[in-house]
């Protein structure tokens, strides 16, 4: 005869087994789900100050307004839990340094600031703004990619405040 102890090691081992196995199933499942994410991105105004936000010390700031359309419904579905957007801006610097910058995210819903760490947007590339996405799923494998993308556009001269 087998102990209390026993039995509930056994009927304890069998019901984490059974659950190990119920949670690889659902994260398998989520491959079932095609996503098929569409959107458009397009600057609306993109202008270029100086000034002095917060602690940073005074330098040129980019501000940009822009349009987006998406449809993420295809990335819904049972097993997503969480889903994160965000905006990406691609540049690359006066000194030949590579940049991408976040701008907006839907979940936190904060506007972080544009700025370059040379202090200026003078000799800087064109500008590609990229729309992003993480799922975040309750069981299995965090997924990413890229809704839509604006044209390159070029910074413009620095405006003076007024």
């Amino acid at each position: 005869m087998h102990s209390l102890y026993q039995r509930a090691n056994g009927l304890t081992g069998l019901l984490s087994s059974c659950l190990i196995g119920l949670l690889a199933l659902v994260a398998l499942t989520s491959f079932l789900f095609p996503a098929h994410p569409k959107g458009d991105v397009n600057i609306k105004t993109l202008k270029v100050r100086w000034g002095q936000i917060d602690r940073h010390p005074a330098q040129e700031w980019a501000f940009v307004q822009f349009d987006l359309q998406t449809d993420l419904e295809s990335l819904f579905h049972w097993n997503t839990k969480q889903l994160f957007v965000y905006l990406v801006a691609e540049y690359t610097g006066s000194k030949g340094v590579a940049n991408e910058v976040v701008l907006w995210d839907r979940i936190a819903k904060i506007k972080y600031v544009f700025r370059d760490f040379n202090k200026t947007f003078r000799n800087a590339s064109a500008v590609e703004l990229s729309v992003r996405y993480n799922v975040m799923p309750y069981v299995g494998v965090l997924t990413s990619g890229e809704v839509g993308r604006t044209s390159k556009e070029r910074f413009p001269a620095l405006q003076t405040q007024g």
